[in-house]
């Protein structure tokens, strides 16, 4: 059973740099960036730059019962939501009829890394018109009154995270093997590798991977400052560089992805358009030495090493490999460590694409491997935007700030998070 080949037939992209696919990839060529200035006063330079989706069109009418429902979906579940519909009618498989798929056949997988409804914040915005901004005075009855017109009385029920899953069950008549991820960067490709699993054992006919995340709030950008993790935005929307020497953090955003799975003799039948194959996934957890969370030596060398393995390839097969990228001095040291470790030898060109969108959380996952497998098609492999020159002893890697001619149809996409999570996946464009 697990010998059923999983391809991608169709993919769905709402991000600050466009919407759909096509219209990301062809700003990816562009070397554009959907990073933009967001001024606020009293507000840090590094939480006034971030990746902001300015509007959300659904392919599809929405049905009214339905439509009572999404008001539920929080920030990055309804990119998630367009993302999804996206894919399913790119893919072209018949919505809404199917007929040639049972609901108890179609499966879904949702990764979320959406932190807009994070402990208290939403709260924020009553606390904030209270204070005038004066946060050690408060006047009470003003945050009384404005509770009662600032607060959302949905507010738990917007936090709950499979809200996604349930909105998309219920419009694409999904009812097969599911779940929802909640987690860090790395289940956007875990959703993805129990889509495809569910193919491949011949439980699911047609399978849905989406990822959505918002790090654009103000609570959990004032968080990611807090932690060291946000650029300082001295060369605003320039300063996300990935891997390069004077890179100081990332810059957050916010959006969706999807890819529609398929067994392949299937999608044949149909006439499907086959955008790639999926070859192998890998997953570890890399522990650092020592109390506190850290990242360890090489953060993502063993789910490299399994994801090839699995894939049964060879590095030297790969076109290139789509690294995380966080653009942290330790995330991105820990990753040029395991790069170096695995690829040195072998000349692989190395692309990092979260500056040209912002880094969208468990959305930038599938995202990039969109991203890449649009580059694999025209045989490009992608620049890395705004880099210049990375550390001495990593100099010999392939990175590049210009386009890279593409040397095979094969790519490895990788991720990780915060406590050494990974995952990677290896993918058979064309």
């Amino acid at each position: 059973m697990d010998k059923r080949e999983v391809v991608i037939t169709g993919m769905g992209l709402v991000t600050a740099l466009g919407s759909g696919a096509v219209e990301n990839w062809e700003g990816v060529k562009a070397l554009k960036t959907g990073v933009t200035r967001h001024p606020q006063e009293g507000c840090p330079v590094a939480m006034q730059y971030f990746g902001n989706v300015k509007e959300v069109e659904y392919p599809y009418d929405i049905p009214n019962k339905l439509t009572s429902q999404m008001k539920f979906l929080n920030r990055g579940s309804t990119l998630g939501f367009a993302a999804a519909l996206g894919a399913v009618k790119d893919s072209r498989i018949g919505f809404p009829d199917m007929n040639e798929t049972s609901p108890g056949r179609r499966a879904l997988f949702i990764a979320t890394g959406d932190f807009s409804k994070l402990g208290y914040d939403f709260f924020y915005p009553a606390t904030k018109g209270a204070t005038n901004g004066r946060w050690k005075d408060i006047d009470y009855v003003k945050l009384n009154t404005l509770t009662l017109n600032k607060v959302n009385p949905f507010f738990l029920l917007e936090s709950i995270s499979n809200n996604l899953f349930s909105a998309l069950s219920a419009f694409l008549d999904f009812k097969g093997p599911n779940t929802t991820l909640a987690s860090l960067s790395p289940c956007g490709g875990q959703a993805l590798e129990l889509a495809a699993r569910s193919i491949r054992q011949d439980r699911a006919d047609i399978a849905v991977a989406v990822g959505c995340g918002s790090w654009i709030n103000e609570i959990p950008m004032y968080e990611l400052e807090g932690l060291g993790l946000l650029s300082a935005c001295q060369s605003g929307a320039a300063s996300y560089r990935p891997f390069d020497k004077r890179r100081d953090g990332f810059i957050p955003g916010d959006g969706g992805a999807a890819i529609v799975l398929e067994e392949r003799q299937s999608a044949l039948r149909r006439g499907a358009t086959i955008y790639g194959t999926i070859m192998g996934f890998g997953n570890a957890i890399e522990h650092a030495e020592g109390p506190g969370v850290s990242v360890p030596e090489r953060v993502t060398e063993l789910c490299i090493t399994e994801a090839l393995n699995n894939a049964g390839v060879h590095i030297s097969d790969l076109a290139f490999i789509s690294p995380h990228g966080s653009g942290t001095k330790k995330g991105d040291r820990s990753e040029l460590n395991s790069l170096d470790s695995v690829a040195a030898d072998n000349e692989i060109a190395l692309c990092a694409l979260k500056p040209y969108t912002g880094h969208m959380a468990a959305a930038s996952d599938i995202a990039e491997i969109i991203i890449s497998v649009l580059g694999v098609r025209e045989s490009i492999v992608p620049a890395t935007l705004n880099f210049n020159e990375t550390e001495k002893e990593y100099s010999h890697l392939k990175l590049s700030n210009t386009q890279q001619p593409c040397r095979s149809e094969k790519f490895l996409s990788i991720s990780y998070g915060i406590g050494g999570q990974s995952s990677a996946v290896v993918i058979k464009g064309r």
